[in-house]
């Protein structure tokens, strides 16, 4: 009888952190889909309700590394128009407490970027704190 509860009761705690990190995931790809979306559609007010207000950019172009505040590159090369001929894709998205990382493709007939995006849960909002990419030609 003792066993049957004990098991019954792991097996809860299990399904109840199953759940937590389930949830905790969608909210971290809800959070990178602004970001995907926003860039997707050319809306700079999607796209800015993944970054915080704070986030950096860090790139390399042209053999010479770049670090900006990523909002701030974001609204000089968003700007409203037709939508983007492109693929997304969240390759993979990984949270350890209150942090969390996530691997996005991008995909154009030309090129590809691959961003990493590094998040935090502020105020329970995950946002991006700092985005490195690669450009990859095809």
């Amino acid at each position: 009888m003792k066993t049957s509860i004990i098991t019954l009761l792991l097996c809860l705690s299990m399904s109840t952190i199953t759940l937590a990190q389930d949830s905790e995931y969608k909210l971290v790809e809800q959070t990178v889909s602004y970001y995907l979306d926003g860039g997707t559609n050319n809306d700079f007010d999607t796209l800015k309700k993944a970054f915080h207000k704070n986030a950096t950019m860090k790139y390399i172009r042209n053999g010479e590394y770049k670090e900006v505040n990523a909002l701030e590159f974001f609204k000089k090369a968003v700007k409203p128009g037709p939508k983007q001929d492109r693929k997304t894709r969240i390759a993979y998205i990984n949270i350890t407490g209150n942090v969390a990382n996530a691997k996005l493709e991008i995909d154009y007939e030309k090129f590809s970027f691959i961003d990493y995006m590094n998040l935090i849960k502020i105020d329970g909002e995950w946002k991006v704190v700092s985005k490195i990419f690669f450009r990859k030609g095809k």
